[in-house]
């Protein structure tokens, strides 16, 4: 089924799970992520066929981007249980991020001549351009602190923005949300060390500050989108917590199943 807008794919989902039927999303992470959180906290899985520009949650679950490939998982029917973050009482399955974040993902949302994981970059290079720090406040299970930067981002997958590996460490089943900090450095740095947050490894940079909490707040000097798997669901100021393996998705086992 074709769904027409977001009202009708949670109805359509609503209406399956009450069936006990699977919802089968073939689509990006914002769809996936909104129909994942109608079902979490229920016994109706969720199956997953990539069809959006990032696709991260389906890189992070291991699920194959041909559909082919997808359809092979969905067949073998192994389901495994993960996380779904809520930010302001809105759920989500990837990571939730602000700041920098906020202008790249606007940018890239309404960008329509640039296709693929391209539109991800060309973000990045255009919200840096008109980018000055923010003071942010950031409490984590109850710990403030206050930094200058560019962004906050709580992670409950460890990928976004088609491939960047912003959390690296992060696990969707541990019940913690990586919170991801970015602080002040010269414009030109932060282009440079870009690249490496496709390879996790800008988490070594004496910038970012990595915490894991199960509560987080977060507040700034200046109103800012809270982005979440791509879509804007929420603002500062922000709260965010975890529904604990709430969600079964239709994946490959890991390594330990």
């Amino acid at each position: 089924m074709r769904t027409e807008a977001l009202e009708h794919a949670i109805h359509e989902t609503r209406e399956a799970a009450g069936r006990g039927e699977i919802p089968v999303v073939m689509s990006g992470d914002g769809l996936v992520g909104q129909v994942g959180g109608i079902l979490a906290g229920g016994d109706v899985p969720l199956g997953i066929i990539p069809g959006g520009r990032g696709n991260d949650l389906a890189r992070v679950l291991g699920i194959p981007t041909e559909v082919a490939g997808a359809a092979d998982v969905l067949a073998a029917g192994n389901t495994r249980r993960i996380d779904v973050g809520e930010v302001n009482g809105h759920r989500f399955l990837g990571i939730a991020s602000c700041g920098f974040d906020s202008e790249a993902n606007r940018i890239a949302n309404e960008a329509e001549l640039v296709s693929g994981n391209l539109v991800y970059v060309y973000a990045a290079l255009r919200a840096l351009a008109a980018w000055r720090p923010a003071q942010f406040t950031v409490i984590t299970d109850g710990e403030s602190r206050e930094f200058s930067g560019y962004t906050v981002a709580a992670a409950n997958n460890r990928a976004y923005g088609g491939g960047m590996f912003l959390a690296p460490h992060a696990e969707l089943d541990d019940g913690r949300l990586d919170v991801v900090m970015t602080g002040d450095v010269g414009k030109m740095r932060f282009l440079a060390n870009l690249p490496k947050v496709f390879k996790g490894t800008h988490v070594e940079n004496d910038e970012v500050t990595v915490l894991r909490a199960a509560e987080v707040e977060i507040r700034a000097d200046r109103p800012f989108a809270v982005y979440a798997d791509g879509d804007h669901l929420a603002d500062l100021p922000a709260r965010l917590t975890v529904l604990h393996r709430a969600l079964g998705v239709i994946a490959p086992p890991t390594p330990s199943e």
